[in-house]
């Protein structure tokens, strides 16, 4: 079995070009590939997060568009090669753009922008003091996340790809993977 991981568009590519056979935190809903099964995992709820030295930090009010928009925006690039999407950039904001979502985090904990983050991804450092929370104007983001797989043409799993499938449908395992993140830096 081979075990891909991207960003936004980038899981579905690694499953129809052959580069994975399971993808998991999907985010895309719909798609068109032929064979392609996607099982839902949850929910990840995205935070506005800056380190204590940006000068949003010290924002006492919920935060604008506007005053985004005046500030460099940390974001992820889409692992897909062919067809990318973005989220949550606005019109003629100056971004910086890194490939990983830890390296994302590891970015705004030095003050080289801010950005949302999944919410159990920057507890731990909004715990040590490394990142604060601000409340921004804009409406809280959820994304579901699925994982996905393609259905092979003779219909026959193999005996890894089922025992995967199996794990993925406990609760246990998909609130691990919704949750449960390393924090390699502190």
């Amino acid at each position: 079995i081979k075990l891909g991981s991207g960003v936004l568009t980038g899981p579905i590519e690694c499953i129809t070009t052959g580069r994975a056979d399971l993808a998991l935190g999907v985010a895309a809903s719909n798609t068109s590939t032929a064979g392609l099964q996607l099982q839902d995992l949850g929910d990840i709820t995205f935070v506005f997060a800056v380190a204590p030295t940006h000068p949003l930090a010290h924002i006492e009010t919920p935060i604008s568009d506007e005053m985004l928009q005046a500030h460099r925006l940390v974001v992820v690039a889409d692992s897909a090669q062919r067809e990318r999407t973005s989220m949550g950039l606005l019109n003629g904001q100056d971004i910086f753009t890194v490939d990983s979502v830890q390296a994302k985090i590891n970015a705004q904990v030095r003050g080289l922008g801010c950005g949302f983050l999944p919410e159990a991804m920057a507890r731990p450092y909004v715990e040590a003091g490394l990142l604060h929370i601000k409340t921004v104007t804009r409406p809280t983001r959820q994304v579901r996340i699925r994982y996905g797989w393609k259905k092979p043409s003779n219909g026959s799993l193999g005996k890894a790809m089922q025992w995967w499938l199996e794990q993925l449908e406990s609760p246990v395992t998909q609130q691990a993977l919704l949750e449960k993140h390393l924090c390699p830096h502190l």
